[in-house]
């Protein structure tokens, strides 16, 4: 590639920074303009990075480095993605809408928070202006809770520090069913929003109204905070001050929350992780933001080995997902993450089981239509919540990928992905909530702690009931994307005949789709995407799959190895020869797809 910058190239950097409302970015952008244009190969490198098209918005909402430049997170991406959308709005329920806007405390979460709100004002919207650094599911729960039309979240999730992103929902007038407001948005809304982005005029002519912008109160947080506390039910007083709770925020915004509602909910003795409770955009004690990464949860462990703890709850940065440690002696340090098929399996019971005991077989919506009351996890996750499901009378749906299909399944009363995101209370959160799901960890283990017990034995008994029920993933992180082509085309043209000794049974290219059948019987098809299912007889199975966000290809593996016992204590629960089929499966896949 040449050094030199093309004249096309050049002209629409100029045009750019001519038009960027942000003096910061619009010096930046100009400094390395001067050097690429005396030489500086490094610049111009930076310049082709930063201009090489603008950020594609999609299911996800845009996401990506905040810097200057049209493939870039910052003001003036922000102005006109949030343009794009009040158009749409304009589009589909008229001049009248209402949209809320949240953000977390990431590098430009102020500023774009203030920028969408002001567009939303302009546009002749009502901007109703979040108060700052609140977790994600605050702004799903807004979304509902007020009756907006659309809700805009500042947040990049559990990305690298120097990333920030821009999430929609839809509610109020612009989708028609119940289920899907205040969840995230899928076709057709998304291209529909993308076009109207792409069409919106430069970012500085976009216009913007500080003054008309209506700041949401501290009863919006009280309410939120009031349902999700509410969720501490199967626990009495006593349990509850009995238990010892660790949390940790990891640097992000769901600390104040997450300690308040625990506290509102009865649970007096929860211990901070001090180093890592307030918010801080750099996340200077993880070298990635992730609960789930190793390392990330080192100070936790430490913290609750001191205070002798019966949990630890780790929340991602925006606190939508959390992760769930417990003491066991049996591994070094004597703490042991849980997997976030695990936390599911645990949740589904503690929830199917109250939702037996209530009575609870349909979900009438605020719009008087009934449903059957209905767990769903992502394809990817355990089938193992479809057994938990059928055992307490409840229905069940495998959905794709993300919450944004998992959200909207109608009569859904709890619903997860393995990436360790949870909907415990879909009534008013359609999204994965990690304070929510905090709250129902503590009363369970609350409960068990009174019994004797903890998180570990009740997923023993519910291997006892229905199986074992194992998984791990086997991820191939590549910088040249077309290995993960080459990767999937090898699994479709010669898929293994056999895993672990057991005769492979089905090969299912899910680029056809799937044709399911849930508890009740009933059928259901889950729509066409890019992954190839694997099953076994011996009831194992493997669904590859490239992942959506990250240059990775992604191989989910699941096992199920039958339990002696009546799932009420009796019976040993074969986790180490889970863990030994699971690994031969794993050598044998790296073998078959050579990577």
């Amino acid at each position: 590639m040449s050094d030199i910058l093309s004249e096309e190239l050049l002209t629409t950097i100029s045009d750019w920074i001519a038009h960027d409302p942000d003096e910061a970015t619009a010096a930046e952008l100009t400094s390395l303009a001067d050097a690429a244009r005396a030489g500086d190969v490094a610049a111009s490198e930076e310049l082709r990075s930063r201009f090489a098209g603008p950020l594609e918005f999609g299911t996800a909402g845009l996401r990506g480095v905040v810097a200057g430049g049209q493939s870039r997170m910052n003001r003036a991406t922000v102005i006109r993605a949030t343009a794009g959308l009040v158009a749409h709005l304009k589009d589909i329920v008229g001049d009248d809408f209402t949209v809320v806007i949240g953000c977390d405390a990431r590098h430009g979460s102020a500023d774009f928070h203030r920028d969408a709100a002001a567009v939303v004002a302009a546009a002749g919207g009502t901007a109703l202006a979040l108060p700052a650094q609140l977790p994600t599911p605050v702004t799903s729960f807004a979304v509902r809770h007020l009756d907006a039309d659309a809700g805009i979240m500042v947040t990049a999730s559990h990305n690298p520090p120097k990333d920030n992103g821009y999430k929609v929902y839809l509610g109020g007038r612009a989708v028609s069913e119940d289920s899907r407001r205040g969840v995230q948005i899928i076709a057709p809304h998304d291209k529909q929003i993308a076009a109207a982005i792409a069409a919106a005029p430069p970012a500085d002519e976009v216009p913007r109204d500080f003054e008309s912008v209506k700041q949401v109160g501290p009863e919006l947080l009280d309410a939120y905070v009031e349902r999700a506390s509410s969720l501490a039910t199967t626990s009495s007083s006593e349990e509850k001050k009995a238990a010892k709770i660790v949390i940790t925020p990891m640097h992000g915004v769901g600390g104040e929350t997450i300690l308040r509602t625990l506290n509102a909910a009865g649970f007096d003795d929860v211990h901070v992780v001090a180093e890592q409770f307030q918010p801080d955009p750099d996340f200077p004690t993880v070298s990635f933001p992730n609960p789930e990464e190793a390392g990330a949860l080192d100070l936790a462990f430490e913290l609750a080995r001191a205070e002798g703890a019966d949990v630890i709850i780790a929340a991602d940065p925006d606190a939508d997902r959390c992760s769930v440690a417990i003491p066991d002696a049996g591994v070094d340090g004597g703490w042991r993450q849980l997997s976030g098929d695990d936390i599911g399996a645990f949740l589904g019971e503690v929830i199917g089981a109250d939702a037996q005991d209530r009575g609870i077989t349909t979900i009438t919506n605020d719009e008087s239509q009934t449903f059957d009351a209905t767990m769903s996890n992502s394809i990817v996750s355990s089938r193992l919540l479809g057994q938990i499901a059928a055992g307490h009378g409840l229905n069940y749906r495998a959905t794709l990928t993300g919450f944004k299909w998992i959200g909207g399944v109608d009569g859904l009363i709890f619903g997860y992905e393995e990436a360790i995101g949870y909907c415990s209370d879909p009534v008013v959160v359609r999204d994965k909530d990690g304070v929510s799901a905090a709250v129902r960890v503590a009363d369970a283990v609350a409960r068990l702690k009174g019994q004797g017990r903890g998180i570990q034995d009740l997923l023993d008994d519910v291997a006892r009931t229905h199986g074992l029920y194992q998984t791990t993933p086997l991820t191939f992180r590549v910088e040249d994307r077309s290995l993960i082509t080459k990767g999937m085309a090898t699994l479709r043209a010669n898929p293994p005949a056999e895993l672990a000794g057991a005769k492979v049974t089905e090969v299912k290219d899910m680029n056809e789709g799937l044709d399911m059948v849930n508890p009740k019987g009933q059928s259901y098809r889950i729509p066409p995407t890019d992954g190839i299912l694997i099953l076994t007889e011996a009831n194992d199975r493997v669904i590859a799959r490239p992942s959506g966000t990250e240059p990775k290809l992604k191989c989910y593996l699941e096992v199920v190895l039958p339990v002696e016992g009546d799932g009420n204590g009796a019976g040993e629960v074969p986790h180490a020869a889970a863990t030994e089929r699971l690994n031969q499966i794993k050598a044998e896949l790296k073998d078959i797809l050579g990577m």
